[in-house]
């Protein structure tokens, strides 16, 4: 059988198994990647070279860093003064958000969700509110923020392996305003819809301070890296190794640290690493890898470049649309690996810079996940807070939160894109 046709079945089943079987997803991805390389669809070097290592340096080393950085309870420390200063439950309600979205453009979606849920749980509990409302706000502003910075989710890291976008690049590409002000701008438009939601919520807000930092050095490490990601554009302009080895060398300090002041034995910091979404991505490269190396990429990109034609409006708001729609329902990680190349052949093919296909990508598929509760990984960690906590949500109930939510920060995000990019 044509290797071409065997990369294509094994892509379709892989991707088919991530909808039907979740939680076997790192499962099926490693065994999809095995089946590429047993078939000789790709050689072991080939196989090696379609995993962006970089990229896999900046997951697992921020990944860590997230997880020291919540155990040392600044965030929380932040949050229940931020709700404390509140002149009203409405406004500390939407400063909570904000916060969330603070930490989210530099941590883990998932991870700022846990981060902040505490805080929101226990000012709903004292105000006798239902915090269903807010746990929703929170998820979806987080998912929002992850395509603001480098490091805030990996979809933004995928982008930034293909694209070669260090961390400045988020903020001003090729001399031009970038994701980052076209996500706060999406930021803004959906904050009027959050301050609409919570108009009922107007009484003073009271909560006990009770949280204390228990350590300084992961808030100075994530600062401190963030600060050396921007400068490491110097250095590494094809952003081929840098930046991962920056996130892992960061990591490295913070569990040595961790281990010397609360002598926590390094093979429970290894156990607790998310194993499954980094296996998971490892496999969806070399899945990736295997239809651009069999000319797949090339073929879906003269499709849609024929369907697109000239019009290059057509094919931004086509791109758009399509990953807003597969998002909501699907995981934004293999969706956005798999586009990325086929966004940037369109480009060519075009004979125009990909920027504005590959900013339409990632804008699509890290605010499109936010109508579903199934659309993002906070979505389904929000929602089991609240399951876990006595508060059964329906699928509805998360979507008429989460459908006006998206239809404004997409709305205002691509139109700023547009304006600068589609030109």
């Amino acid at each position: 059988m044509d290797t071409k046709l065997i990369a294509l079945i094994i892509f379709i089943a892989a991707y088919s198994l991530f909808i039907i079987l979740p939680r076997w997803r790192a499962w099926v991805a490693i065994a999809g990647a095995l089946l590429v390389i047993l078939t000789g669809t790709l050689t072991p070097a080939q196989t090696f070279l379609a995993v962006n290592w970089n990229v896999m340096g900046i997951f697992v080393g921020t990944l860590i860093l997230a997880d020291l950085f919540i155990e040392s309870r600044m965030p929380a420390f932040l949050a229940e003064r931020i709700v404390q200063r509140a002149p009203s439950t409405r406004l500390a309600m939407l400063f909570i958000c904000l916060l969330t979205a603070g930490i989210s453009a530099f941590v883990e979606n998932v991870a700022t969700v846990m981060i902040i849920a505490p805080i929101a749980l226990a000012l709903a509990e004292k105000l006798k509110i239902s915090p269903v409302s807010l746990l929703i706000a929170i998820a979806v502003s987080s998912n929002l923020q992850g395509a603001a910075t480098l490091i805030g989710d990996p979809p933004s890291m995928l982008l930034a392996g293909f694209a070669k976008m260090n961390f400045m690049d988020f903020f001003f590409y090729q001399g031009r305003p970038s994701l980052f002000f076209a996500v706060e701008l999406g930021a803004l438009a959906s904050l009027v819809y959050l301050a609409w939601l919570f108009r009922a919520h107007r009484q003073k807000t009271e909560l006990p301070l009770a949280e204390k930092i228990e350590n300084w050095f992961p808030t100075v490490i994530l600062l401190a890296l963030i600060v050396a990601l921007a400068l490491s554009s110097f250095f590494d302009a094809d952003f081929s190794y840098l930046a991962g080895v920056l996130c892992l060398a960061a990591a490295g300090i913070g569990i040595v640290l961790d281990m010397f002041y609360h002598r926590n034995p390094f093979i429970d910091r290894v156990k607790a690493l998310d194993w499954d979404t980094t296996f998971f991505l490892v496999g969806v490269f070399v899945l990736v890898g295997s239809l651009s190396y069999t000319g797949w990429t090339e073929t879906i990109a003269t499709v849609m470049s024929r369907i697109i034609g000239d019009n290059l409006l057509l094919g931004y708001v086509l791109l758009i649309v399509v990953s807003v729609l597969f998002s909501a329902f699907i995981d934004n990680v293999p969706f956005l690996a798999a586009m990325l190349p086929v966004a940037i052949m369109i480009g060519h093919k075009l004979g125009v810079d990909p920027t504005l296909f590959l900013f339409a990508l990632l804008l699509g598929a890290s605010i499109g996940g936010n109508i579903t509760p199934i659309g993002a990984a906070a979505n389904i960690v929000a929602m089991g807070l609240l399951k876990k906590n006595g508060h059964k949500v329906s699928f509805w109930e998360f979507s008429r939160i989460g459908i006006p939510f998206t239809l404004l920060s997409i709305t205002a995000a691509s139109l700023l894109i547009w304006v600068v990019w589609g030109r």
